[in-house]
């Protein structure tokens, strides 16, 4: 065997306050994330909505301590699984690829290059597929192989996704028994799951999996728990006017408080390291929600970050991997899915579900030009004569 390497494949996060602009503005320049009619207007949309929202972003990362942990836990993680991997009796190289912040995707690929590395396993950190996470990063991957020679020498297989394996499975169920002991009546508590959510047009469109392999994967990790617990899955982090996947965890907290449920115990499904969206979004707004509500006790479940029985999950995925035959990137999904990475949404005349998503993203372009006009004074409707 020759020199072998793991790429890691990840979101990235603002590591700065100041680096919150750029990376929102690299987050919504992909068009996984906002799909527009023409690639043309894909770069100013991403400068307005990153402009409007880099304050109130800036203001969130504050809370967490000024930044986002992400990169941090991921090098970590990167190290814990290279020494896994030496103490399982493989000598593997670690590489970190983050999809919109530093180190980015392009960064590892030219240090797997400069290594000479001859086989590479494919490892997207996220446990679940979506065509807006690993789908977005395997076609980034795609692009580069394709215009690399060089690249294309090398063999490398790609996980597309990892959310069933027993491993990871309890790893996640230890965590969260753990958590059900600590609070006051461990028979009685509801456990939560919350995911990152993605719009209903993926799923019914696009034939996205995510929702499928969100739903599996919390009922597996039950399974594995062996406890009677009940439990809701529901998603978080929408954005924009168009509807994404329900129910939502603001709305189903508030549902379960109504009923009666006095102890919640959190689990963030989707995400394998504390970022934004565990430490701001959960801790501090989900949490509130669910004080007002009268939710008497709100235990959040920690990521996995480091957590030995993840890392040795992740360990064994990789050694699996490379004793299985490589797979074209446009493989990753399983063919059953039939899933399009990049799904077409054309617009229709008519109450069509296509109509109703373009109508829902041309009011909010209209919206965010008024609230240019009106932050500015200037701006697109002054420049075509409407104010």
């Amino acid at each position: 065997m020759g020199r072998v390497g793991v790429l890691l494949l990840n979101l990235g996060g603002p590591d700065k306050l100041k680096d919150v602009r750029p990376f929102l503005y690299n987050l919504f320049a992909d068009p996984e994330i906002i799909r527009l009619p023409s690639p043309l207007l894909q770069a100013p949309l991403a400068w307005l909505i990153s402009t409007l929202r880099a304050k109130k972003s800036q203001e969130n990362y504050k809370k967490i301590g000024g930044g986002s942990p992400l990169r941090r836990i991921t090098e970590a993680q990167a190290q814990a699984l290279r020494e896994q991997l030496k103490q399982d009796g493989h000598q593997i190289n670690v590489y970190i690829g983050m999809r919109y912040w530093h180190p980015f995707t392009e960064e590892a690929i030219a240090q797997i290059k400069q290594d000479n590395i001859e086989e590479l396993v494919i490892l997207p950190l996220y446990p679940q597929f979506s065509i807006s996470t690993s789908g977005s990063s395997f076609r980034l991957l795609e692009r580069l192989w394709q215009a690399d020679p060089e690249l294309q020498k090398i063999k490398y297989t790609v996980v597309p996704s990892w959310y069933d394996r027993p491993g990871y499975l309890q790893s996640m169920a230890n965590l969260l028994g753990q958590k059900i002991d600590q609070v006051s009546d461990p028979g009685q508590a509801h456990v939560f799951f919350s995911a990152h959510g993605v719009p209903v047009s993926y799923v019914e469109e696009a034939g996205d999996p995510y929702q499928r392999e969100i739903e599996d994967c919390a009922a597996l990790i039950m399974k594995q728990l062996n406890r009677p617990n009940s439990y809701t899955l529901a998603y978080q982090s929408r954005v924009g006017p168009v509807e994404w996947l329900q129910p939502y965890t603001d709305e189903a907290i508030e549902d379960l408080a109504e009923s009666g449920v006095k102890e919640l115990v959190v689990v963030p499904i989707s995400f394998v390291s504390e970022h934004i969206e565990t430490l701001e979004e959960i801790d501090m707004e989900y949490r509130e929600i669910a004080e007002e509500a009268g939710i008497e006790t709100f235990a959040r479940v920690p990521a996995p970050d480091t957590d030995p029985t993840f890392i040795k999950a992740l360990a064994d995925l990789v050694v699996q991997a490379l004793h299985q035959d490589p797979v074209l990137f446009s493989d990753t999904v399983r063919p059953q899915e039939n899933v399009k990475l990049y799904p077409q949404e054309r617009w229709a005349w008519g109450l069509t579900p296509s109509a109703e998503v373009w109508n829902g993203r041309l009011a909010m372009l209209g919206l965010i030009a008024v609230l240019i006009e009106l932050w500015l004074g200037r701006g697109p409707l002054h420049a075509i004569g409407l104010l």
